[in-house]
Formats: structure tokens, C-alpha cells, sequence
């Protein structure tokens, strides 16, 4: 019996409580050669980013009733690294995006996300040098 090869495509974890939108970007992600996950809430997100290490997460803000930089928060205090990480949210303030930089996101996308611009956005920052 053979093992499986590793799937090489970019693994991208959304994390986001719309249906349609997980739907949208998981048929764009993967028509551009992504791998997709889905987590809908803080919990089910550390556990993907525990038990299936993604290469990017696209960080909703606004979790039902949670903070969505609550992930980033719980990963750190359990000592798991976090990968690129960029939020995604429906507030252009700069307080926001200061507050997501600081929790330690490579970038803050203001919804609408473009879908021409995104799967490059995702190339170049896997490509960028790993901040800590």
C-alpha cells in the first residue's frame, strides 16, 4: 500500500462565519490552486491551525459574537506559530488596522475583497521574507 503524496498547493484556512462567503473564496482559492479550510469560529480555527498547519488565514474580524484576532491570541498562548495571517474586515479605520498589525497580521483587506487581486496577494505574501 502506497502513502499518499503530500498535497504541495498552498493551504489557506478561512476563518469566517458566512456560508456564502467560505463558499465564494473556496471556489476562487481553489480554481487558482489553493488548498481551502474552513473554521467558523475561534475554537475550530486553533485546531485547524494546530492539527493541519496552513500556509495563509484569512481572518474574518467579526466572528458571530467572537473577535476574530482571538486566534491569533490562543495560538500564541498555547505556543503554536501562527503562519501569514490577514485580516479581513468591513472597517477602513486606522485604529483597526493598527490593532490588527499589532496582534500580528501581514495585512488588513477592507471588504469588498477584489477576487482578481486576491490569489496574487497570496502568492506575493508567501513569497515575502517570515516576519516575527
Amino acid at each position: 500500500m502506497s502513502i499518499p503524496a503530500p498535497d504541495a498547493r498552498p493551504h489557506v484556512l478561512l476563518v469566517e462565519d458566512s456560508a456564502l462567503v467560505i463558499g465564494a473564496l473556496r471556489v476562487l482559492l481553489e480554481e487558482t490552486g489553493h488548498r481551502v479550510s474552513a473554521a467558523t469560529c475561534v475554537g475550530e480555527a486553533v485546531s485547524t491551525v494546530q492539527r493541519d498547519p496552513p500556509d495563509v488565514i484569512l481572518l474574518d474580524l467579526t466572528l458571530d459574537r467572537e473577535d476574530g484576532l482571538t486566534v491569533l491570541f490562543e495560538l500564541a498562548r498555547a505556543g503554536t506559530a501562527f503562519p501569514v495571517t490577514v485580516a479581513v474586515t468591513g472597517h477602513d479605520e486606522p485604529e483597526v488596522m493598527r490593532r490588527c498589525l499589532d496582534a500580528g497580521c501581514r495585512a488588513v483587506l477592507v471588504k469588498p475583497i477584489s477576487s482578481m487581486e486576491l490569489p496574487g496577494q497570496i502568492r506575493r505574501w508567501l513569497a515575502e521574507p517570515h516576519r516575527d
